[in-house]
């Protein structure tokens, strides 16, 4: 009994020597930690005072506070900054749809300012900006070594006042100027129209607008083509949509699902996951989807095209995504500014993170770039006109359809053309059009 005694003894010696032995060490190394960081803001403190005290010219102080929170901000990723007051008014215009500037969503890339995409009809996109580009100058200033936010404002501006930047492209040998005039830019989230018996949704961004011009213009677009049942197809254009509003992605992307999961989020911490699923209901009832992507779709345009490929409701096509698979929390600060901090990282229904890897399409379809304009045009004489057996003299007539079927085989072969037609003005969405109306086929044929 002594023995078992002893031994238990012994046992709680260990452990307490074994606790000390590992704890003590965890503890002076966090008190280490601690006494560091205090040192380091006692550093940032005494570098503060000197530059106010003996800076060739007298500093503002609440600039110099601001360019060290925003340094910090921007030190951690490229979507990470610190909005200051009018900045953050500016970015809550935004997601209003109405704001002022240029008209596109840039980042920045190893030091350089890298358009993400222009938006539909901005001045950007009027004056030929294309997504990819870098913007190395503006009026002449080099933008290198500048934070994001201070490359933004030097582009801002007062409306209808003229701005020349200087872009650099791929496949050009020099870089190029591009004089734009600042503009309010007054975004409709979404466009839908009518071609053929399909309709083309287009999305330019994720704002408070969104999900409801979707719902309202699909409604409208049914209604004109004589009922869903002579729909045989969507076209969801989310080309160069920079993104914006997780919650809008999730609508849309809800509008077209009837269940399972559209998007999940992961923080630093497990319980700070979210998941968002689908309820039921599909604003089209399962008839066919095309998705179209390009280089310049990121973020919220990322979430729909990837929930709605890995549950199979569409067929994306294009080019890959942009790749910014993060979530930003705005946080707002004492005195009308605000914080953007990057919290967590979203991934599809998939569980697969897009970050820095995009989305890929299920087909790769690239958009040729337009040729140069010519001044001569061709001579009539040289166009030519296909000839047929209606052409010839004393054909016979065909005798087997009536006057309105004839009619009817006319008006499908002047929508073919139409069709044809298009593919010189957006080769990818008419690529788009076709393969949705194969896809139409093949389901009234099931």
């Amino acid at each position: 009994m002594k023995k078992f005694v002893m031994a238990a003894i012994g046992g709680t010696l260990a452990g307490v020597l074994v606790t000390t032995q590992v704890a003590g060490p965890l503890l002076a190394q966090e008190s280490a930690q601690k006494t560091n960081v205090y040192e380091q803001l006692d550093l940032f403190g005494d570098i503060f005072e000197r530059i106010r005290a003996q800076y060739v010219e007298e500093v503002d102080e609440k600039k110099l506070i601001e360019a060290a929170i925003n340094g910090m901000l921007t030190s951690l990723d490229p979507h990470s900054s610190y909005l200051a007051p009018d900045d953050a008014a500016d970015m809550r215009m935004q997601t209003r749809g109405e704001f002022g500037g240029l008209g596109i969503e840039v980042t920045q890339e190893e030091g350089f300012i890298k358009v993400v995409s222009p938006m539909d009809g901005t001045p950007a996109q009027a004056a030929g900006i294309e997504s990819g580009d870098f913007i190395t100058h503006v009026d002449g200033e080099s933008l290198l070594g500048l934070t994001l936010d201070q490359a933004v404002d030097m582009m801002r501006g007062p409306v209808g006042s003229e701005i020349v930047i200087t872009v650099v492209r791929e496949g050009e040998a020099e870089p190029f100027d591009v004089s734009i005039i600042r503009d309010t830019i007054k975004l409709t989230a979404a466009r839908v129209r009518i071609e053929g018996d399909s309709v083309v949704v287009r999305i330019t961004t994720f704002n408070d607008q969104t999900y409801a011009n979707v719902e309202e213009g699909l409604k409208k677009a049914i209604e004109e083509l004589g009922g869903l049942d002579k729909l045989s197809g969507v076209v969801l254009d989310l080309r160069n949509n920079p993104g914006g509003l997780l919650t809008q992605a999730i609508r849309v992307s809800d509008a077209f699902l009837d269940s399972g999961e559209i998007v999940s989020t992961r923080g630093r911490a497990p319980e700070d996951g979210e998941r968002y699923n689908a309820t039921p209901g599909d604003l089209i009832q399962g008839k066919p989807i095309v998705v179209l992507i390009n280089g310049g779709s990121a973020s919220a345009s990322e979430i729909v095209s990837g929930a709605l490929k890995d549950h199979h409701r569409a067929i994306v096509v294009g080019t890959k995504s942009f790749g910014k698979g993060s979530v930003q929390t705005v946080m707002p600060l004492r005195g009308d500014g605000a914080m953007r901090l990057t919290t967590a990282r979203y991934y599809t229904p998939s569980g697969r993170s897009i970050q820095n890897l995009g989305v890929s399409p299920d087909i790769v379809v690239e958009q040729p770039r337009r040729p140069a304009a010519t001044t001569e045009e061709e001579p009539k004489s040289t166009a030519r006109r296909s000839r047929s057996e209606a052409d010839l003299r004393g054909t016979l007539s065909n005798d087997s359809l009536s006057e309105d079927e004839i009619k009817a085989i006319e008006e499908d072969r002047a929508k073919a053309e139409a069709a044809a037609k298009l593919r010189e003005e957006d080769f990818q969405l008419s690529y788009a059009l076709d393969l949705l109306k194969g896809l139409a086929t093949v389901a009234a044929k099931e």
